[in-house]
């Protein structure tokens, strides 16, 4: 569907392929946290471990993003395009 000449089912399709690469970033950093542990270097484990927290955040409001399209669309003026 259409809405405000925005395609709503590619914007969730993006918006799920930049969680898939929040994903995968946030993996790297746990692996990379607990490498740089192992190491003896605590506070690049701490602040990596911390950053990957903040990717959880990330993620949580990627999917809030994603929840809030249909109510955005329903509610959107202006142009609405349907197939014929």
């Amino acid at each position: 569907m259409c809405s405000n000449g925005v395609n709503t089912g590619q914007l969730e399709t993006m918006i799920k392929m930049v969680d898939d690469v929040c994903k995968v970033s946030r993996r790297q950093m746990h692996d990379l946290a607990h490498t740089a542990e192992d190491a003896g270097f605590q506070t690049v484990g701490s602040r990596l471990h911390a950053a990957q927290a903040m990717m959880d955040d990330v993620r949580a409001l990627l999917d809030e993003a994603i929840d809030a399209i249909e109510d955005d669309a329903e509610g959107a003026d202006g142009v609405r395009v349907s197939l014929v």
